[in-house]
């Protein structure tokens, strides 16, 4: 009786394991052929040139130039975890005012901020007020309905 107990908890804990740590791997944006990225050519492509060879961009730039951006992004996370970047490629043409290929920059995970939001509370001017003072606060400020005879927009 003991040993079934036994087995049957050591197979419920193998289960969970199996299934717990699920490990999602996903890809977002530009799918980067290193090939055809190598191909473009400062000085040689242009804007058309460099959309027929590696696609419409996942962005263009709105100030400037209007240079082109790639995005491409590998995360890994596990099940019901936030993702985590695992590989990077941000990928920058840069024209001049012709339309002419002047660079081609690369960027990988260099660029990936890390950000830890705080829980801590910014303090603002004026007093703190608990929940029933904020709901009931107002009443009683304003004047009654007709305790005056009414208004300057609204004499009756």
């Amino acid at each position: 009786m003991n040993r079934k107990l036994v087995t049957a908890l050591a197979l419920a804990a193998a289960a969970m394991s199996t299934t717990a740590c699920t490990r999602i791997t996903t890809h977002q944006g530009y799918i980067a052929d290193m090939s055809l990225v190598d191909a473009v050519q400062p000085g040689v492509d242009n804007r058309d040139s460099v959309e027929k060879t590696l696609g419409r961009p996942t962005w263009v730039s709105q100030f400037g130039e209007q240079d082109y951006y790639y995005l491409a992004r590998d995360t890994r996370q596990y099940a019901f975890n936030v993702p985590q970047p695992s590989r990077q490629l941000v990928l920058r043409v840069r024209f001049d005012t012709a339309g002419n290929v002047v660079a081609v920059d690369r960027r990988g995970m260099e660029q990936v901020a890390r950000v830890n939001p705080t829980s801590k509370k910014t303090e603002t001017l004026g007093r703190n007020r608990g929940f029933f003072e904020e709901l009931f606060g107002n009443i009683g400020q304003v004047g009654a309905v007709g305790a005056d005879g009414g208004s300057a927009d609204n004499p009756n």
